[in-house]
Order: structure tokens, then C-alpha cells, then sequence
């Protein structure tokens, strides 16, 4: 799910230099992965509604930005709406 580098890029603005090129390839490709997995099984539209669904993932994505990142200052609830996590070209400002 590109939430957790999509997260470390907003959360990295006042580092530029660590918002590097592959961050934003990275969540391309996963932008990708989800857009292809959707295709092949559109049953799992139905968890892109379930409120739990994402707050479990926003939960998963928190762990690992701190993991990678070593920052830990994220908010607790996702800031952005989940159409806009997957557009194929959004980052977070």
C-alpha cells in the first residue's frame, strides 16, 4: 500500500534530500500493484469502503514508515482521502 511512502514524503518536506527519486517510484509501483490486483479481483473494491480496512493499513503503514525512517512524528488518523492516496500521479504537499 503506497501509504507508507507516501507518508514519509510528506512528513520528509523539511528534508528534501531524503524525498529522493526512488520514494516516488516506490509508490508508483505500489499505485500500480493496487490498480492491477483491483483489475484481477474487483472483490476487493469492497474493503476500499470499510473504514476499519483503512485504519488497520494507516496502522500498518505508521509502523513501517518508522521503521525505514527513523521519524515518528506521523498523525494518528490518515490526513488524506483515500481516492487521493491512489491517484497514479498525487503526493502529498
Amino acid at each position: 500500500m503506497p501509504i507508507s511512502p507516501t507518508r514519509f514524503w510528506r512528513h520528509s518536506m523539511g528534508e528534501p534530500e531524503r524525498r529522493g527519486s526512488s520514494w516516488q517510484r516506490m509508490i508508483r509501483a505500489q499505485r500500480h500493484a493496487i490498480a492491477l490486483r483491483l483489475k484481477r479481483t474487483p472483490s476487493l473494491k469492497t474493503m476500499l469502503r470499510e473504514t476499519d480496512w483503512w485504519e488497520e493499513i494507516w496502522a500498518d503503514a505508521v509502523t513501517a514508515a518508522i521503521a525505514e525512517t527513523g521519524l515518528d512524528s506521523f498523525p494518528e488518523d490518515c490526513p488524506w482521502p483515500h481516492a487521493q492516496i491512489l491517484a497514479p500521479d498525487w503526493l502529498p504537499e
